[in-house]
């Protein structure tokens, strides 16, 4: 969150000039926006996951399971954005922090007690 907040106050610094990043609709720009914004996003998934274990009991090996692939979103995503603004050949890592995501949630819905 801490990050989400620095990077977002950094790109604030630019966002008026019309040409910055190459513009409004440049992949460029929409990746840093991406990479910023996703710090929220995945920490809060990893928030509502850490709620969700203290809610509820799933099987150690899931906890594990899902807990590493949240982690793994958690750095993936912003970093891969941010690489990707940077070069855009890095797009084709998408899968890794699509895949770690899915790693968290996964595991999760099939441990999910009965009751």
């Amino acid at each position: 969150m801490l990050l989400g907040a620095t990077s977002g106050a950094l790109l604030g610094l630019f966002f008026h000039r019309d040409g910055w990043a190459g513009g409004y609709g440049a992949l460029r720009r929409r990746m840093l926006r991406l990479g910023h914004i996703s710090f929220f996003g995945i920490g809060f998934l990893n928030f509502l996951f850490a709620m969700t274990l203290a809610q509820i009991s799933l099987p150690e090996a899931h906890e594990q399971i899902a807990s590493t692939g949240f982690l793994v979103a958690l750095v993936a995503m912003p970093l891969n954005c941010f690489l990707t603004a940077w070069k855009t050949a890095f797009r084709h890592l998408f899968p890794i922090p699509v895949l770690a995501v899915l790693a968290g949630i996964v595991p999760m819905l099939l441990g999910w007690p009965a009751s």
